[in-house]
């Protein structure tokens, strides 16, 4: 490392935020990126063509190329318009939140474990539908949805409270996990406490908890886009500061960044973000762990790209996954959450036992 001479003394310079990109990372990452938007739009075709009922993919093609006879179909318009396009913008919108948020929490934890729920998001969200499904008469999806969030929103303000509280640094990452920790426990075991004592909360809380994209309207659906690209833009603008912090607190301190400051505004993010996709599609597991241990094969520690591969990572695999929980058991569906787990709990073994990418997490977590 250079070091500057001051009264005979060498004294060594401020470190880099990040360390330098070489070309051929660059363009790996750029060659990564537009691989992975072309499979986006591939699979927002297919899922726009592909459903659960006896609509051809065929006619469905017809209906979006515009031929007058697909378009005077009005079961036809029905799949395509009001139940498959919907469905495909909730998962996108999943997906990309899903995936930056688990970058967003295992960069400003320096865990590489960390997933989305480690704030009290999904058991904010969990206890927010039971109360409003309880005692408030939040029959339908729209108020569930809103009740989610409130309570998603809600359990993560007081872990950010409880965590930024006291002596010390402020949210360190050994706060943050305690707290999200505590009161994730907490509130599942007050939801439990409420589930006990009604039957038909029970009946509805089942089929949201189970984690799906069925039944969301597009209305639905562009009223949480504003939190996913709010919580994109607090991501965007954190990624140079959680690269400083990456060197560790003292090193961020001296390149003029605020590790609390940094760690508060980051866990707002992640905030938003899973707050948006939870109340959206319920609790999903392992899209926010596995989307940045895949970036981070090719990005390394870099944030900024990390968290663009995150994020189309997130909405390819969560898009993917929906379309694939359409046809594996047709005429039925498959809750998109189930396949998940089935296919990332393999996977997650794989990568524990994956050398070069224990390494990278490992890395991650104690740079």
């Amino acid at each position: 490392m250079l070091v500057a001479q001051e009264g005979g003394a060498q004294i060594p310079a401020p470190p880099e935020a990040e360390p330098p990109i070489s070309d051929g990372s660059r363009g790996r990452v750029r060659w990564t990126a537009l691989a992975l938007t072309l499979a986006l739009l591939v699979l927002a075709l297919l899922s726009l063509l592909i459903g659960t009922g006896s609509q051809s993919a065929g006619r469905a093609l017809d209906f979006l190329l515009g031929d007058h006879a697909a378009r005077a179909d009005a079961q036809l318009r029905l799949a395509v318009v009001d139940v498959r396009v919907p469905r495909t913008i909730a998962a996108v919108l999943v997906g990309v939140a899903l995936g930056t948020a688990g970058a967003l929490l295992q960069a400003v934890t320096r865990n590489p474990l960390a997933e989305t729920g480690l704030l009290g998001v999904n058991s904010g969200a969990a206890l927010g539908v039971v109360i409003g499904l309880t005692y408030f008469g939040a029959g339908s999806s729209y108020a569930m949805l809103v009740w989610a969030l409130a309570g998603g929103l809600a359990a993560s303000a007081v872990v950010l409270l409880l965590a930024a509280s006291g002596r010390g640094a402020g949210a360190s990452p050994l706060r943050l996990v305690l707290a999200g920790s505590a009161l994730g426990a907490t509130f599942h075991g007050a939801t439990s406490y409420v589930l006990l004592g009604t039957k038909s909360t029970f009946d509805e809380y089942r089929y949201w908890t189970i984690g799906s994209l069925a039944g969301i309207k597009t209305s639905t659906a562009l009223t949480m886009a504003p939190l996913v690209v709010a919580g994109l833009l607090v991501a965007l603008g954190a990624a140079r500061p959680l690269g400083a912090l990456a060197l560790g607190d003292d090193s961020a301190r001296a390149l003029g960044h605020h590790p609390g400051r940094i760690r508060l505004v980051v866990a707002g993010a992640v905030t938003l973000l899973a707050g948006a996709a939870v109340a959206l599609a319920g609790p999903i597991a392992f899209l926010g762990l596995l989307a940045p241990y895949a970036a981070r094969t090719v990005t390394g520690p870099r944030m900024a790209p990390q968290l663009l591969l995150s994020a189309l990572i997130g909405a390819d695999v969560m898009i993917a996954a929906d379309i694939l929980a359409r046809v594996v058991i047709r005429p039925w569906e498959t809750p998109v959450s189930v396949l998940l787990a089935l296919l990332g709990g393999p996977l997650l073994i794989w990568i524990a036992r994956s050398n070069r990418m224990s390494g990278l997490g490992a890395s991650g977590a104690s740079a």
